[in-house]
């Protein structure tokens, strides 16, 4: 059973930075699955952030991060990360790790296999 297990959240300052963490546990290296993050703020509908391709080599961003946040990935402990800069409050959400098995990009969240239970994030201005 895979279980990803986010951390790292809190409240900010506006140009703060933070990085989250995923922490995965049931997938093997060698599967085939695309891995990255999900926001969901106040009021809003949840939106992709930042993944991985299933090569765990390319990497997306949304417009709206390009530029600030940056994801990156330490195999050896099975963990993914969201170094976040130049925060703003429209930032503020809770953050989702999430992983799609296959050959395809994760970008909408009807295709996610598997999610974590979130990470709230706070920007103030």
């Amino acid at each position: 059973q895979v279980q990803l297990v986010e951390s790292g959240g809190g409240l900010v300052q506006a140009g703060g930075s933070l990085r989250l963490s995923c922490a995965a546990s049931g997938l093997t290296f060698s599967s085939t699955y695309s891995m990255g993050w999900f926001r969901q703020g106040p009021g809003k509908e949840r939106e992709f952030v930042a993944a991985f391709n299933w090569r765990r080599v390319t990497t997306y961003y949304a417009d709206s991060v390009k530029g600030r946040f940056t994801i990156s990935r330490d195999n050896a402990k099975n963990t993914v990360y969201l170094q976040m800069n130049t925060l703003k409050p429209e930032d503020t959400a809770v953050y989702y790790c999430a992983v799609q098995y296959g050959t395809s990009t994760l970008y909408s969240e009807r295709s996610v296999d598997y999610w974590g239970k979130g990470t709230l994030v706070t920007v103030s201005s």
